[in-house]
């Protein structure tokens, strides 16, 4: 089974680190990342740009509304997020534990299946 593992943190903190800060925090998650592709659990993985270099197509009764940044309702916004091959919830909550581990603040995880959809070819859970 697949899961997503989108992570959260307030963008303030994380764009606060120094480079040498940032380095070491994605060089923990990399040893992270190596041991679950070691063992074949990995899929793709994202870090997102900063919010202030995205935009929202926001739907409506007229033509859609693009929108300057994601206009999130929460302190948090969505960091990047994992792709993770497990044998359930549990591993995948396991998984979550060793993100969260390697990566300071305070922040949060969501854990949801994956379904895929291959344009042509069937919902995969």
């Amino acid at each position: 089974m697949l899961y997503a593992i989108l992570c959260y943190n307030e963008e303030d903190y994380v764009g606060a680190w120094t480079p040498e800060e940032d380095a070491i925090v994605m060089d923990r998650l990399g040893k992270v990342q190596q041991g679950w592709a070691d063992k074949g659990k990995l899929g793709p993985v994202a870090r997102l740009m900063p919010t202030t270099a995205a935009a929202t197509l926001r739907k409506g009764k007229e033509e859609p509304l693009i929108l300057d940044g994601p206009f999130a309702e929460t302190k948090e916004q969505l960091l990047g997020f994992y792709i993770v091959d497990c044998e359930g919830l549990e591993e995948a909550l396991d998984k979550a534990r060793e993100l969260a581990a390697a990566n300071p603040g305070k922040g949060c995880y969501e854990i949801r299946p994956v379904a895929l959809f291959m344009p042509g070819g069937p919902l995969s859970p």
